[in-house]
């Protein structure tokens, strides 16, 4: 076992162990919700205590709590710390359950908690490279043979999970998300000025968000708008697999948090065409910033959306360029929309989300004694 920064702890209340590798990492969805649930935790201690496991030290300001402590355990790489490191540092630390996401060591035998966002790799295993899809497709139906519960982010992906792996059935549990505390609405005119100056957007614009994978389905966005007045503007980190172009295009890359939402806060609308979500944290943030939203019918998306957003079949392009073209020019339903995803987004927090994570802590803690 690598040399590592251990605290002596209390026998109680509980300690739980979690995988902290995506904790306050890029933005991508997996790292929103290990940061903000982490975050949220954080806020009420007493029932349990954590330890934050890494490979990486404690980030940049962080302060460890008697609740809540960050604990640095290298290994000489990535799968090695997964299969070793973490179980044998939270068996040191005594803890009573270990929470990973996806996959999980067979040295976790007790007490272990997996975290399956979705599996849209039985769902659409064309929207994987094959290597990607053949460690998925093996490694988490495995972990959710050995866990002692599963979480997951939507109750259409507890419903998915349950049906493409049985040996989840009856254990998973859905602790539907939030939008994270650091997506803030900014006025409108200091967005627009704000999106001028930054990325030269003085022209109406649609925005879409996320890493470009086959499965988000940006292509439809893309050749729907072809004929629309409006620019595109993707956010996001290139992927995979082709992707479509036009004139009125503009990828701008990975953008930092303050310029994401002076783009949420400045769209004529936000656009969601992905073939498979398991939530959708980006149309939660699309509200909070008073973006209307037209978005994929299928996945969990329609879950969290409900009737705050247009829902199109992602597969149909001429309902996408019809939907945008009708909206891009009808100010009241834009408005309309704008205040239903206020509404919408308002019913979601990560308060509740923790909430429901803890309620499977004791559970499984409960089980164990």
């Amino acid at each position: 076992m690598p040399e590592s920064r251990i605290h002596n702890v209390p026998p109680n209340p509980p300690l739980i162990a979690i995988d902290a590798r995506l904790v306050y990492g890029s933005s991508t969805g997996d790292s929103t919700y290990w940061t903000s649930l982490v975050q949220q935790l954080r806020r009420e201690p007493g029932e349990f205590r954590y330890a934050l496991i890494s490979d990486c030290p404690a980030p940049d300001g962080w302060i460890d709590s008697k609740e809540c402590r960050w604990i640095h355990a290298p290994a000489r790489n990535r799968r090695l710390w997964s299969l070793l490191t973490l179980p044998l540092m939270s068996r040191r630390l005594g803890a009573s359950a270990v929470h990973v996401q996806y996959s999980m060591s067979p040295l976790i035998n007790r007490g272990g908690i997996t975290t399956i966002h979705d599996v849209s790799f039985f769902i659409g295993p064309e929207w994987f490279p094959a290597r990607d899809r053949a460690i998925l497709r093996k490694s988490v139906p495995s972990a959710a043979r050995r866990a002692a519960a599963v979480v997951t982010v939507s109750e259409t992906s507890r419903r998915e999970i349950e049906q493409f792996i049985p040996a989840a059935r009856g254990k998973t549990t859905a602790t539907p998300l939030g939008c994270p505390d650091w997506i803030q609405r900014v006025p409108r005119l200091e967005a627009a000025r704000f999106v001028a100056e930054k990325f030269g957007l003085t022209e109406p614009f649609a925005l879409s968000v996320s890493t470009r994978w086959p499965r988000k389905n940006m292509n439809l966005a893309v050749n729907a708008m072809r004929d629309v007045p409006l620019d595109l503007v993707l956010t996001g980190k290139a992927g995979w697999g082709d992707e479509a172009a036009h004139p009125r295009l503009r990828t701008v890359g990975y953008v930092d948090t303050q310029s994401l939402c002076h783009l949420y806060s400045a769209a004529t609308m936000y656009l969601c065409p992905s073939l498979h979500e398991g939530f959708g944290i980006p149309v939660l943030e699309a509200f909070r910033c008073g973006a209307p939203v037209i978005a994929s019918n299928l996945g969990a998306v329609p879950e969290v959306a409900s009737d705050a957003a247009e829902l199109l079949d992602p597969r149909d392009e001429p309902a996408w360029t019809s939907a945008i073209s009708r909206l891009s020019a009808d100010a009241s339903k834009l408005d309309e929309l704008r205040e239903r995803g206020f509404a919408r987004e308002r019913e979601f927090s990560w308060d509740k989300t923790a909430r429901a994570t803890r309620a499977v802590y004791q559970s499984v803690i409960e089980r164990n004694l």
